[in-house]
C-alpha cells in the first residue's frame, strides 16, 4: 500500500493527521535551527565582557547585536549603578524574556504528540462501527469489500496517528532538554559577570554605538555618573 492508498484508506481523518504531520515537521526544523547553543550563549562571551570592562569601556550596542546572552548582559550592565541587587534582577528579567522566547512553539508540538494517538484512536472506532454496522446487516458474506474498508481505515489512521505522535514527543522532549541546558549555561555566565562587577575596583564606562551616534556614560565606583570630559 504506498502514500496515497494509505490516505484514501484511512477516511477523512487522515486529514487533521496529514496536517499536524506537516505543522511537527516544520516547528521541528524551526526549532533544531533556532536552539543552537552557540547561537544564543556562545561559550567565552562572559569572559570577554570581563576583558572589556577591565580595559574600562564597553559597547552596549554591539553586546545586545552579538547574541540573546549578550542582550542579557548587556541590560544588566546598564543598571550597573544601581547597585549589583538591581543588576542581578535586570539580568533575570532579560533572561526569563530569552527563555520564553527559546520555548517558542513547544507547547504546540506537544499539543500534537498528545492528539495525533487520539485522531488515531477516533479512526479506529470509527471504522469498527462501519464493520459491525456490515456485519449487523447480516449481510457481512457478501459485503466483504465493506468489511475491508472498515478494517482498513481502523488500522491506518491508528499506525498513522501513531507514526506522528512518537517523533513529536521525542523532539518535544529533546527540545526542552537543550531549552534547560542553554539555560544553565547563560546562568553561569551571567553569574561570572556580575562575580566580576562586584570585584572591580574602578569606574564602569559604557559606550552606545549606534547609527544615532549616541555617546556613552561612564560610572563611577560609587555609582555615580562622571562628568564628560570634553577633548582638549
Amino acid at each position: 500500500m504506498d502514500t496515497m492508498e494509505a490516505l484514501i484508506a484511512g477516511g477523512w481523518l487522515m486529514l487533521p493527521l496529514l496536517g499536524c504531520s506537516l505543522l511537527a515537521m516544520i516547528i521541528i526544523i524551526e526549532r533544531l535551527w533556532t536552539l543552537r547553543a552557540g547561537r544564543i550563549a556562545p561559550l567565552g562571551l562572559a569572559q570577554e565582557v570581563c576583558s572589556l570592562v577591565a580595559r574600562g569601556q564597553v559597547n552596549l550596542f554591539w553586546l545586545e547585536a552579538h547574541s540573546p546572552l549578550g542582550g542579557v548582559l548587556a541590560a544588566g550592565l546598564r543598571n550597573a549603578r544601581l547597585g549589583h541587587e538591581q543588576v542581578r534582577a535586570r539580568l533575570q528579567e532579560a533572561a526569563t524574556a530569552v527563555i520564553h522566547d527559546m520555548e517558542r512553539f513547544l507547547s504546540p508540538l506537544g499539543t500534537i504528540a498528545a492528539i495525533t494517538p487520539l485522531i488515531g484512536l477516533l479512526g479506529t472506532v470509527v471504522g469498527m462501527i462501519d464493520v459491525f454496522s456490515v456485519i449487523v446487516s447480516g449481510e457481512g458474506a457478501s459485503r466483504t469489500a465493506d468489511l475491508a474498508v472498515g478494517i482498513s481505515q481502523a488500522l491506518v489512521t491508528t499506525a498513522a496517528g501513531l507514526t506522528v505522535a512518537i517523533p513529536a514527543l521525542m523532539f518535544h522532549r529533546y527540545f526542552q532538554r537543550r531549552v534547560e541546558d542553554i539555560t544553565v549555561r547563560m546562568e553561569e555566565q551571567a553569574s561570572q559577570v556580575v562575580e566580576f562587577l562586584a570585584h572591580h575596583p574602578g569606574g564602569l564606562a559604557l559606550a552606545e554605538s549606534s547609527d544615532t551616534g549616541r555617546e556613552g556614560e561612564r560610572l563611577e565606583a560609587d555609582g555615580r555618573i562622571a562628568p564628560k570630559v570634553k577633548p582638549s
